[in-house]
């Protein structure tokens, strides 16, 4: 059963927390809010889903998800899906908003998925580089000439204003910076990282694409063994209120 969370930004502290769940299973959508709505101040429901303490259930995808995937008779979509990495593959809506994010200009969620373990006990995670558009003309043209594979290193941004947790992507020698994690991340690869050591968490460039908008511009994946006892999205703000 796929996972997604719902990561809110707070206006005023710019705090992202999560604050709703979606899942799929035998067809069936649901969605429900989870704790990270009181860390939200003037957090507006979603639609029709007023009721915080509600469990949602539907057969066709939510509007507010539904909304974030690309129709399939624009003229960009095989464009889009190559910037993805899922042309030519199976995948359905919930696999297309992990990737994506689900960003649109005109409000301040972001959508990613709940980790599983894959091949074994490892996690993995794909991801686009964040903030590109806040980095120099040099350090944008340096994302452009990553190559597939390349291996990219996560270093920490203590003293960000916004997010202390914060986990920018840099290049080996010489060392450039190529964007950041997404916050929503940000602590749990710092925990892995921890748990594991440094060598063990491994970033590499899966797509760069040149003639994408810089949200989808280089796609990375992050792989690492999967610590005993390891629970990702365990934190009290992920759990249900419903």
């Amino acid at each position: 059963m796929k996972t997604l969370f719902v990561a809110c930004q707070d206006a005023k502290s710019r705090r992202w927390a999560p604050v709703g769940r979606l899942t799929r299973e035998n067809g069936v959508y649901r969605f429900v809010y989870t704790r990270g709505v009181k860390e939200i101040a003037d957090f507006q429901p979603f639609g029709r889903m007023q009721n915080l303490h509600k469990a949602y259930r539907s057969e066709q995808l939510f509007p507010i998800f539904a909304n974030r995937v690309l129709a399939k008779n624009r003229p960009e979509y095989r464009d889009y899906l190559e910037w993805l990495g899922l042309a030519g593959v199976k995948y359905d809506a919930l696999e297309e908003l992990a990737r994506t994010g689900g960003l649109r200009a005109t409000d301040s969620l972001e959508i990613f998925p709940c980790p599983e373990p894959v091949e074994g006990k490892v996690y993995e995670v794909y991801f686009f580089c964040r903030g590109l558009r806040h980095l120099h003309e040099e350090n944008q043209e340096r994302a452009r000439r990553l190559t597939f594979g390349e291996r990219l290193y996560l270093m920490q941004d203590v003293q960000n204003t916004n997010d202390n947790m914060a986990l920018l992507l840099r290049t080996d020698d010489p060392v450039t910076l190529v964007g950041y994690a997404p916050r929503y991340y940000s602590a749990e690869f710092s925990s892995l990282i921890k748990a594991v050591g440094s060598e063990s968490v491994k970033v590499t460039v899966e797509r760069v694409n040149t003639g994408a908008p810089l949200q989808y511009r280089v796609l990375c994946k992050m792989t690492s063994p999967w610590p005993a006892n390891f629970l990702p999205c365990a934190s009290q703000e992920f759990e249900a209120l419903a």
